[in-house]
């Protein structure tokens, strides 16, 4: 009876084997033929889309490319179509006409669709709000990280979110890189700068989890970054490799909060930043496997997608090398897509030499074969979740969906709640006690009337004079130009209100330091610029952006329309 029960035994694990090996090691009873729409449990479904792919077909799941032009590129076409490339990234360069960008997202996704397993493509941007608006065109520009931390309500970072994301949502973009929770901490800095909510580490958090909230409830994955920040350093990773010197206990106390936050949150996704924090690891973060297995994943517990930030920076491919380099430390690092903003060419080394590496090396394959279920399980997850951005956008609806209409007046608001009285003199200024004015502001006209900080200040000071500058690119001899003619023309008037967008802008307002009238400075962006050397100034409000919602509320809070309640999101 014995002999019998370890024959059946003996020969039910052999069929077990068998029947394993024919359906490419998998174990599910799913049909060969079916595909990512197939109608299984996710789980079981990834793993049986996996066993399913080729070398190439699981490499190139893990890559995203982005494209320059105002459409993709033959070249990424035929990623999509001969290699099942698995991601896409819209760039900021060419999204003038959103409509082209949506008809491109659509031909991309119907070309992955052609492929037999119909796994659809991830489609991400950068549309942070404020500063970083990758796609232009009719969507909003909105007020900002640092006015949300102005403002102080963690229900505006939350509705910003939703509001940027539906009109994301609309044009077949399905991740945004974002929220930012980098820390505000070094002043210098001109890279992170207001697209940080501010400096306590415990507060961004708070704000960074409800922007995630806001991003899922409108249906797009948020992507937070830069791992495990970038804030502490002036230099930027897209020209060199930025060093921040903190320990380990500092970093826990500080930088790791915010992701603390989020990933008990579960955020779907952590872009790693190409940063070197050379007393906790000698790797930058992005390339380093302490940092991305044994902390992040291992110590934190995060378990969503790890995505590189663009390979093409200096602070990525000058430290490794090369980028077919930096490409195979990404993927052995633990990252699970590598993200570059160039399309790599077909027979790239980046490409061969990463495919040689999965045929002849065990441990390489296993690192793919991992990073591409999560990608292929992430996609699952949303895409099946119902309510996932369209594969296909509607385009004739775009028009009514983007500006988002509710997103316009929830905007205007929050720019109000932002606003911030540094300095308080004459407040409100009206043109009863104003006197003379003259307003110096952005050279930004538009077709067929002025732009809209000036519309907006002659709504409320009609009679004002105007002064624009081009405060981008001023250098020493445009601050001392325009600072001449500011101190020659001031006599002239009464009051003087003075736009300030950055250090230079700053310089040429200081000209008015004994021009002897009153002078009120309208900050915009960071507004450390302002913060000092302004002890003459009778009025300083913060805005901390140039979007036209910044503006209204501006001018608003200096007429005294309502009183301006922001508070500095810095010590």
């Amino acid at each position: 009876m014995k002999k019998i029960f370890s024959f059946v035994l003996f020969f039910l694990i052999v069929f077990t084997i068998s029947a394993q090996k024919s359906k490419g090691g998998s174990n599910s009873s799913i049909p060969s033929d079916s595909n990512f729409w197939s109608d299984y449990p996710n789980e079981e479904l990834a793993d049986f889309l996996i066993s399913k792919m080729s070398d190439e077909e699981l490499l190139a799941q893990i890559f995203m490319f982005g494209w320059a032009g105002e459409e993709p590129s033959a070249l990424l076409n035929q990623w999509v179509v001969e290699r099942g490339l698995g991601s896409v990234k819209v760039f900021g360069w060419n999204t003038d006409n959103t409509e082209k960008v949506a008809k491109s997202i659509s031909m991309l996704q119907q070309e992955a669709q052609g492929r037999p397993l119909q796994i659809p493509l991830f489609v991400a941007t950068d549309q942070e709000g404020g500063w970083i608006r990758h796609v232009k065109g009719d969507t909003t520009e909105t007020p900002g990280n640092m006015a949300i931390g102005a403002s102080q309500y963690p229900i505006d970072a939350y509705y910003s979110a939703y509001y940027i994301s539906r009109e994301i949502k609309a044009l077949g973009i399905n991740m945004n890189f974002a929220p930012t929770v980098d820390l505000y901490t070094n002043r210098d800095s001109s890279v992170i700068n207001v697209r940080s909510f501010g400096e306590d580490a415990e507060f961004v958090g708070q704000l960074g989890s409800a922007f995630v909230a806001g991003s899922i409830a409108a249906g797009v994955i948020p992507t937070a970054k830069h791992f495990p920040g970038h804030g502490d350093t002036s230099s930027d990773s897209h020209v060199k490799l930025p060093g921040v010197y903190i320990d380990w206990e500092q970093a826990e106390k500080r930088e790791l909060v915010p992701y603390k936050y989020l990933i008990a949150q579960n955020i779907p996704a952590i872009m790693s930043g190409h940063l070197l924090y050379p007393r906790i690891e000698q790797d930058p973060v992005s390339l380093s496997r302490g940092w991305l297995h044994d902390i992040l994943r291992e110590k934190l517990g995060f378990k969503g997608l790890v995505i590189t930030d663009d390979m093409m920076m200096t602070g990525a491919w000058g430290y490794a090398g090369s980028s077919s380099e930096a490409f195979k430390r990404a993927i052995e690092a633990g990252n699970d897509i590598i993200l570059s903003s160039r399309t790599a060419e077909l027979d790239e080394r980046l490409w061969t030499m990463n495919l040689s590496n999965i045929q002849i090396n065990p441990k390489f394959r296993e690192i793919v074969t991992t990073a591409a279920r999560r990608v292929v399980l992430s996609k699952l997850n949303y895409f099946k979740g119902g309510n996932a951005a369209p594969l296909y956008p509607e385009i004739a609806r775009l028009k009514e969906q983007i500006p988002d209409k509710e997103g316009q007046k929830f905007f205007l608001s929050q720019a109000c709640r932002s606003i911030t009285v540094y300095k308080r003199g004459t407040l409100p200024l009206q043109n009863n006690n104003a006197g003379k004015i003259l307003i110096v502001g952005p050279n930004d006209t538009i077709q067929g009337g002025e732009s809209t900080f000036f519309a907006e200040a002659k709504k409320r000071y009609a009679g004002a004079d105007s002064y624009k500058i081009n405060f981008e690119g001023l250098g020493p001899i445009g601050i001392d130009w325009n600072g001449n003619q500011l101190e020659a023309m001031a006599g002239g008037y009464d009051t003087i209100i003075f736009y300030v967008p950055n250090e230079e802008g700053a310089q040429v307002a200081k000209r008015l330091k004994n021009c002897g009238k009153r002078v009120v400075i309208l900050s915009a962006l960071a507004p450390i610029p302002v913060m000092s050397g302004f002890d003459f100034a009778d009025t300083i409000l913060l805005g901390y952006s140039y979007s036209n919602f910044t503006y209204q509320a501006l001018f608003a809070a200096l007429a005294g329309e309502f009183e301006p309640e922001g508070k500095l999101p810095l010590n």
